[in-house]
C-alpha cells in the first residue's frame, strides 16, 4: 500500500519544477512507497510542457499532473489532497528540493509516532546567486528559512510547520476541512497568507499535538526576484492580511488583541534594529523593522 501522497502546488515555476520532481524521483525509498501530484494553478510559463518532457524521461513511479483553475495555493493543495490515495499528505513547494532521505524520514516518523497526526521539518534557503548582506535570521523566515529545533519535539503553543514542508494525516485534514480558501496564499500580485497556520490551529483545536522533525529536510530556492523590496512587502503584508481575516472570523476582540501583539512586535523590531546598528550590522537593521511595518500594513488592510 502507498505510504505517502506528496502534493506540489505550482504557479509559474517552470524553471524550478524539474529540480523539485528530480529530488523526489531520486529518493532513497522505493518509488512504490509514495505518489506525487503536481497541481498546476493557472501557470502561463510552460509548466505543463516542462512536466510532460520530464515525465517522458522519468516513466517510473506514481507521478500525476493535475490542474486547478481557482487561483490560490489553498485551492490547489485541496485539489491535490482530494486525489490522494494514501493515509498521509505531504505538502511541498514547487521551488523546493527534497533531501534524498526526505520520504524515508517522513515514513519513519509516521511509524515511530503513530499517534501524531501532523508534523513538519527543516527548510534551508538556497540563495541564488548568494545570501545578501542585509539578510538576518528574523527576515529569512520571509523566504522560507525554518529550523525550529535540533532534535525532534512537539511544537510549543503558537508554533507550527511551514507550508513548503508539512505533513498531516489525510483523515484529519478532511476532518478540519482542508486549507481555508479565504486564505488562498498567492492570488495574482496579492498575497493572503497564513493558510498553513490556520490549518494546524484547527488540528490543535481537536486536542492534537503537532511535531517537528529536523531530519525531514528540503532546500527552498531563493532567487533574486525573492529578494526585492516588492516581494518582501508582498509576503510580509500577506502574513498580516491573513491574520486579519483569521482573527476577524473569530471576533473583533481577537483582531484587537492581534493588533496589540503586532504593535509590540514592531516595537521589538525597532529595538532589534538599533542593536544591529550597535553591532556594526547596519545593513540588517532596517529590513527587520520594515518586515514588521509591512506586516502591520497588511493587518490594517493597507
Amino acid at each position: 500500500m502507498m505510504k505517502l501522497s506528496i502534493v506540489i502546488c505550482s504557479y509559474n515555476r517552470a524553471q524550478y519544477i524539474g529540480d523539485a520532481l528530480d529530488s523526489l524521483y531520486k529518493q532513497t525509498t522505493s518509488l512504490s512507497d509514495f505518489e506525487v501530484m503536481l497541481v498546476d494553478n493557472n501557470s502561463t510559463d510552460g509548466t505543463a510542457e516542462v512536466y510532460e518532457s520530464w515525465r517522458e524521461l522519468h516513466p517510473e513511479g506514481n507521478f500525476q499532473y493535475l490542474t486547478e483553475h481557482q487561483q490560490g495555493a489553498s485551492f490547489a493543495r485541496n485539489t491535490g489532497a482530494a486525489h490522494a490515495q494514501s493515509d498521509w499528505l505531504c505538502f511541498m513547494d514547487d521551488d523546493a528540493v527534497a533531501f534524498p532521505d526526505f520520504v524515508a524520514n517522513i515514513i519513519k516518523h509516521t511509524h515511530e509516532k503513530p499517534t501524531i497526526v501532523g508534523f513538519g521539518g527543516k527548510i534551508i534557503p538556497k540563495y541564488i546567486p548568494e545570501k545578501p548582506v542585509w539578510m538576518s535570521y528574523y527576515v529569512s523566515s520571509l523566504v522560507g528559512n525554518f529550523d525550529y529545533s535540533p532534535v525532534p519535539c512537539a511544537f510549543k503553543k503558537g508554533k507550527y510547520p511551514l507550508e513548503s514542508n508539512m505533513v498531516i494525516k489525510k483523515s484529519v485534514f478532511d476532518q478540519v476541512g482542508g486549507f481555508n480558501t479565504t486564505l488562498p496564499g498567492v492570488l495574482g500580485t496579492l498575497r493572503i497568507g497564513g493558510e498553513g497556520k490556520e490549518l494546524f490551529y484547527k488540528v490543535i483545536g481537536l486536542g492534537e499535538e503537532i511535531y517537528y522533525d529536523p531530519n525531514i529536510i528540503v532546500y527552498h530556492v531563493v532567487e533574486t526576484s525573492k529578494l526585492t523590496k516588492e516581494y518582501l512587502y508582498r509576503v510580509a503584508s500577506g502574513i498580516g492580511r491573513g491574520e486579519r481575516i483569521r482573527t476577524l472570523s473569530i471576533s473583533s476582540f481577537s483582531y484587537t488583541m492581534k493588533l496589540i501583539e503586532y504593535c509590540f512586535k514592531l516595537g521589538a523590531a525597532v529595538v532589534l534594529g538599533i542593536k544591529y546598528v550597535i553591532m556594526g550590522k547596519a545593513a540588517q537593521s532596517w529590513k527587520v523593522i520594515q518586515f514588521r511595518i509591512d506586516a502591520m500594513l497588511g493587518l490594517l488592510n493597507r
